[in-house]
């Protein structure tokens, strides 16, 4: 896969456009048997599918970066307490339902490779000087490409920091709501996506974002109504936990 085929691709006029899938921390409600969300077992079966990409949550813990989302264990890893107030030793020990342990970054970008783009979502504080590491090690090791890439997070000051660390790659802005200034915030952040809200999706905010020449990519998309609702006003890419689902939505 080439850089090129990370760039979505425009339909003709009066066609409405297939809505990119984006693996929603791996998509781990596809198919019959649901799999731990931010697993390696969900995010190599999304890549099965041809997703345009996989979305991940990352946490910095003593340099590395663990792939989960929420800062407190319990729900889908084992242990009791916040992540961050862990050492690393004991995350390690930690197990997802499967029986995995909570993947590292390194291990997704090995299991990704150039099959789909990755979505890196910033969770935890502190995150991106482990973030650049990882990603110009593997690069380099890896002959990939910084193309194949999009940082995101709520925290735009850690997005900035990624502005001016790594600017090669693309940046993600997370909102939940409907600013007064629309997608004003994109514009000292120099995004590529402005990443808004099912609930809190207006035309004049979508519009806003096309004309500062932003992708607008909504999360989290599950069901077929909302699919057509996001698909009529124009959105690029969705984030869902059935990407299975929404191939099919798409191909019908």
């Amino acid at each position: 896969m080439t850089s090129s085929d990370f760039s979505p691709k425009h339909s003709q006029p009066n066609q409405r456009q297939p809505l990119l899938c984006i693996a929603h921390r791996g998509g781990p409600q596809m198919g019959p048997m649901p799999l731990p969300e931010n697993s390696l077992a969900a995010i190599s079966r999304a890549l099965t599918l041809g997703v345009y990409a996989v979305e991940i949550d990352v946490f910095q813990v003593e340099g590395e970066l663990l792939v989960t989302h929420d800062r407190r264990l319990g729900r889908v890893v084992s242990g009791q307490g916040i992540i961050t107030d862990h050492s690393l030793a004991y995350l390690r020990e930690q197990r997802l339902e499967n029986g995995e342990p909570i993947p590292t970054l390194q291990q997704v970008l090995e299991l990704v490779g150039d099959k789909a783009l990755l979505n890196i979502e910033i969770k935890g504080q502190n995150s991106v000087p482990a973030l650049k590491r990882i990603l110009q090690d593997y690069i380099a090791t890896h002959q990939g490409n910084y193309e194949q890439y999009a940082i995101s997070s709520f925290d735009h000051q850690q997005l900035h920091q990624c502005l001016c660390e790594m600017p090669q790659v693309k940046r993600g802005v997370l909102i939940e709501g409907i600013p007064l200034d629309y997608a004003a915030c994109c514009e000292p952040l120099k995004a590529y996506s402005f990443n808004t809200h099912l609930s809190f999706l207006s035309p004049e905010l979508l519009q806003d974002a096309q004309k500062r020449g932003l992708k607008n990519w909504v999360y989290t998309v599950n069901h077929t109504e909302d699919w057509q609702y996001v698909q009529s006003l124009g959105v690029d890419a969705v984030f869902t936990d059935k990407p299975d689902k929404l191939m099919e939505f798409n191909r019908a």
